[in-house]
């Protein structure tokens, strides 16, 4: 997490949280989910503006975390702004180099733990840093490491992902 969002937390301690104007699509985007496409349909039907400024970008995979529920957040200053996932916390790039190296859509190298198939055919990849889909544009690099034997996907519903590995798709604030 950025020093500044540190400090801002310390400084601002009680800020109210934000839901519902994040998303994570399946390919690594981020949205903005202003009042009015929120209205106009639930994400991932209706995505919102994709987020293409590069500091913005940087900024918020910087402060990306979740919470003990598996609710993952954007950290903005003092206020966490909640993100609805497509389908993991994670959009997984897959490199064509020895041992098949992965890297989330932030940057960060990861190990592959397991993988996963759904009833789409997605692949997902379990990490210790948790679950990720693996970008499209990769699943044929990766086909070439489930061939390889480096991998070996077990199958799983989309709907059973979430409660298995902790995350949650859509967010929401806690009843009063």
């Amino acid at each position: 997490m950025d020093a500044i969002v540190e400090a801002a937390l310390r400084k601002w301690p009680d800020v109210p949280h934000c839901w519902g104007w994040l998303a994570l699509d399946a390919r690594g985007q981020w949205f903005m989910r202003d009042e009015r496409i929120q209205a106009a349909g639930p994400f991932p039907q209706v995505k919102g503006s994709r987020v293409d400024h590069p500091k913005l970008l940087a900024f918020i995979e910087r402060n990306y975390g979740h919470d003990a529920q598996g609710a993952w957040f954007f950290q903005n200053g003092p206020q966490r702004v909640y993100v609805q996932l497509e389908a993991a916390p994670w959009v997984l790039r897959v490199g064509t180099g020895p041992g098949w190296p992965v890297h989330t859509h932030t940057g960060l190298p990861v190990p592959v733990n397991n993988a996963w198939l759904d009833e789409s055919g997605r692949l997902y990849l379990s990490t210790p840093i948790g679950l990720g889909l693996v970008h499209t544009m990769d699943v044929g690099v990766a086909a070439q490491a489930v061939e390889a034997g480096a991998w070996q996907p077990q199958d799983i519903f989309f709907a059973e992902l979430p409660s298995r590995f902790g995350y949650v798709l859509q967010p929401q604030p806690p009843k009063a």
